[in-house]
């Protein structure tokens, strides 16, 4: 009972720190090479998981085997764009000009129905209303629409709008102080303990959060009361 615990703890971390090199990236915008990367990692993983008689050593070996052949592979990438496109592909244009590529959809297996539900996914009903799409490397659909089809900008309203909005920073959360934001942002522990004054707090405690919102003023929730 113990190896099995202490196995899959370390192939746990094995996997979780693989996962880390490969970049952040959502599972659905995972690279072809990257998505049988990690169907293989969790293969490899499983076995010593399970079998107590093969030796944890082989299934790490393995691992790191193919997490140093990715590396290799994206430092390559990294420094030919031909060799990345044959390892990633290249994005392909679906709709140019309004004009619907349908060579390209079937090159590419991608059917009408998928399109129209990425669409309707981005909030366009209508294929006539797309100037531009493109099938990122990743799967995920990239659309322009034409200009009459676009939202108004504050531009296109003659709107003069101040661009002096910044990042959120959070200062609390449930109830923990983030002191390294916190002292980013260049305030202190007495800065913001004179907020919580201001507003009849006591306690950092008593907040579920609180933060500076993107126009510098402070917004907060108090923690509800547990029933």
């Amino acid at each position: 009972m113990i190896t099995a615990f202490i196995r899959t703890v370390i192939l746990y971390f094995v996997i979780m720190i693989g996962m880390r090199l490969m970049g952040k990236r959502q599972i659905g915008e995972l690279e072809p090479g990257e998505f049988v990367l990690t169907m293989m990692i969790s293969d490899l993983a499983s076995v010593p998981m399970q079998d107590f008689g093969i030796p944890l050593l082989s299934g790490l070996i393995s691992i790191f085997t193919l997490l140093a052949f990715s590396m290799l592979l994206s430092c390559l990438s990294l420094r030919n764009i031909k060799f990345r496109e044959l390892l990633c592909g290249k994005p392909v244009v679906l709709i140019q000009d309004g004009v619907l590529n349908q060579t390209a959809m079937a090159r590419n297996r991608y059917t009408l129905d998928e399109l129209l539900e990425e669409l309707r996914g981005q909030g366009y009903f209508q294929l006539r209303d797309i100037k531009y799409a493109i099938l990122e490397n990743s799967g995920h659909l990239s659309v322009m629409p034409f200009k009459q089809s676009q939202p108004p900008s504050a531009e296109d309203l003659k709107l003069n709008i101040p661009d002096n909005q910044k990042l959120p920073v959070i200062f609390i959360n449930d109830g923990r102080i983030l002191s390294r934001d916190l002292y980013q942002s260049g305030h202190d522990e007495q800065w913001l303990k004179r907020i919580l004054s201001e507003r009849g707090i006591s306690s950092p405690r008593e907040i579920f959060l609180l933060a500076l919102d993107t126009n510098g003023e402070i917004f907060y929730i108090k923690k509800e009361a547990a029933s």
